[in-house]
């Protein structure tokens, strides 16, 4: 396997992690596929959603793949009107990963970030290793301080 930036920032840091890699389906980057393939329970597989909020900029959400973010609950706790997802087109200029590979670690930029709640429900959480084929399982609280990500109700 190979050493991607976030697996290098994580043992800068010393934060350990599991990377789990899987077979790439490029018809099919559901998160709940992805959790499936891995071996994982979908509530305990995070996917990193980017969104962009009328006054307030780029923001970074990860919730469950097997949920939906509630844009307006997720507008409401970051103090912005109105809040749309980032194009896909514009995803890789703005944080330097692809779709299916977007990890909360090691963006171009540090944008605020928020985790869902149901994140407490679990010790170690997976998100993505930066890209495609490979998630890595951290612990929660550790994953948390380093991106200094804040938890809060965003998911339905």
């Amino acid at each position: 396997m190979i050493k991607t930036n976030v697996m290098r920032l994580l043992d800068q840091a010393n934060i350990p992690y599991k990377a789990m890699e899987y077979e790439v389906d490029e018809n099919n980057l559901a998160g709940e596929h992805v959790a499936e393939l891995i071996g994982m329970p979908a509530e305990q597989v995070f996917k990193t959603l980017v969104a962009k909020g009328e006054k307030k900029g780029i923001v970074v959400f990860c919730i469950p793949v097997n949920l939906e973010i509630n844009l307006k609950k997720a507008a409401a706790i970051i103090g912005d009107k109105k809040i749309e997802m980032l194009h896909v087109k514009d995803l890789l200029g703005i944080t330097g990963y692809i779709r299916g590979g977007c990890s909360p670690i090691g963006m171009k930029k540090k944008f605020p970030t928020y985790i869902d709640e149901t994140a407490i429900l679990y010790d170690e959480i997976t998100v993505s290793a930066g890209v495609r084929g490979c998630q890595l399982c951290i612990p929660r609280d550790k994953l948390v301080d380093f991106i200094d990500a804040t938890l809060c109700d965003i998911a339905q």
